[in-house]
């Protein structure tokens, strides 16, 4: 842990000298997810719901999700930009060092720049707490809690399966931004407006329902079961073959000579 928090301060020492663009860059990431957040303002401006669900409860799953892939993205993002460390031969100097090669690659990339997004997320979420008429007792700020930290668990998840395909492809495959990126816009709304099987495949094949539309509807009051508040538990079993893929990758690891 020490490790990590010098290579952090190393990095924000690094950001630093060049403030202006650190600024710049955050603002931008702030303004892109804005964008998404109009969308969704201007469609509950002509109808009053979607399926059932308010402005407010749309906006806690906008927000939640939207924190939880800002905080993978954040912290994750050596991951996400994998392909170039294979292709260009640097992962021989990583296996080199005598440290865990997991632990390398997520030191080796963060991206503060990504608060701004946060910040936004972080302000929506608060507005919608205080108007979504959900009596927060300890239970329900523990559910919202819980979904936060799943979901950023599974989008880190779903960035170390990117960077574990690379030790086979060389390159990454864009079509991981299906699950990474797409889920990020899936998640705008609960999962149930998309149909019953985009529902079963992020609920069993991907379990981005399971922090975001089971235990958003026991937030809400639409199910009194007690489980459903539980179901984020499910990123960190989902993060279980993402460790185990990403091993079998190293083994599986030939240098491209660079």
């Amino acid at each position: 842990m020490k490790l990590y928090i010098k290579y952090l301060s190393i990095y924000v020492k690094s950001i630093m000298q060049y403030k202006t663009s650190f600024f710049f860059t955050t603002l931008g990431q702030f303004l892109i997810s804005f964008s998404a957040f109009l969308g969704i303002y201007f469609m509950f401006y002509r109808f009053n719901s979607v399926e059932g669900f308010t402005y407010s409860e749309v906006l806690i799953c906008f927000s939640v999700v939207l924190i939880a892939f800002s905080l993978a993205e954040c912290f994750f993002r050596g991951f996400d930009t994998f392909s170039g460390v294979i292709s260009n031969g640097e992962f021989d100097r990583i296996m080199l060092r005598p440290r865990n090669t997991m632990f390398q690659v997520l030191a080796s990339k963060l991206e503060i720049t990504r608060l701004g997004r946060l910040f936004q997320a972080a302000v929506i979420l608060i507005y919608a707490i205080f108007n979504c008429g959900v009596i927060w007792t300890v239970d329900k700020i523990f559910t919202l809690v819980t979904m936060i930290i799943g979901g950023t668990a599974l989008f880190s998840g779903l960035f170390i399966i990117y960077a574990s395909i690379c030790f086979f492809t060389i390159e990454g495959l864009e079509f991981m931004n299906i699950f990474t990126d797409g889920g990020r816009e899936y998640g705008k709304y609960p999962m149930s407006i998309y149909g019953d099987y985009v529902l079963k495949f992020f609920t069993y094949i991907i379990p981005l329902a399971c922090v975001q539309y089971y235990p958003f509807m026991y937030l809400i009051g639409r199910t009194k079961n007690v489980l459903y508040s539980l179901t984020p538990l499910a990123a960190f079993i989902f993060l279980i073959p993402c460790l185990i893929l990403w091993k079998i990758g190293v083994k599986h690891y030939k240098s491209t000579g660079s």
